[in-house]
């Protein structure tokens, strides 16, 4: 099953910017006066190029074969059973090969939105005697503790080891490991040739 991750607020904003692009392009054409409305023209395909560089182009994509990380200038795919561990900092890490690591553009996980990840899995402190807030029972409360913390770059990145998990193990039933040839039996000692006497 084929997923894809990016920032949905970057997406969003890179849409309203193309859209708007857009009209502002069309009003250029129907007022064309020369010089001015090229180097506006120029000056706007720029900024629409970066807007979609850098907020519709990134993504996170998940295959059934290995990830897609697209970043704004690069591409690289690694198929689930080359990576070798994936880390979350500020960004999303994938580690393969040698040491290699390969950093997600999208989603990123800023530590304004840790800090709110931390305070939703936190119950709100009573106030007085009475609170008209139910108390969460225990299974609420361990899906809040199982949350608390969790952005949307942690989801994902679970996601990314789960799946590198499950095809490591389907590689590791279908392919098992080759078992070494037996050695060949070291050849015994010549007989002895029969020794002949001279007369």
């Amino acid at each position: 099953m084929k997923q894809i991750f990016r920032s949905k607020a970057a997406f969003v904003l890179g849409w309203i910017w193309v859209v708007f692009a857009a009209v502002m392009a069309a009003d250029l054409i129907i007022r064309f006066n020369g010089a001015p409305s090229v180097v506006a023209g120029a000056v706007l395909a720029v900024l629409t190029a970066l807007i979609y560089i850098t907020s519709l182009r990134p993504a996170t994509v998940l295959r059934e074969d290995g990830v897609l990380v697209r970043n704004p200038f690069r591409d690289t795919f690694l198929p689930w059973t080359a990576i070798d561990d994936i880390r979350v900092s500020h960004a999303i890490q994938i580690e393969h090969g040698d040491g290699k690591i390969v950093r997600c553009w999208t989603p990123q996980a800023s530590a304004r939105e840790r800090a709110s990840a931390t305070r939703r899995g936190t119950a709100p402190p009573r106030r007085g005697r009475f609170t008209a807030d139910p108390t969460p029972t225990k299974a609420e409360q361990a899906a809040l503790d199982a949350v608390a913390g969790r952005t949307h770059a942690d989801f994902v990145a679970q996601q990314l080891t789960e799946r590198m998990e499950t095809a490591k193990r389907r590689a590791a039933l279908t392919d098992p490991a080759p078992t070494e040839p037996p050695t060949p039996a070291s050849p015994g000692p010549s007989p002895a040739s029969p020794s002949r006497s001279w007369p």
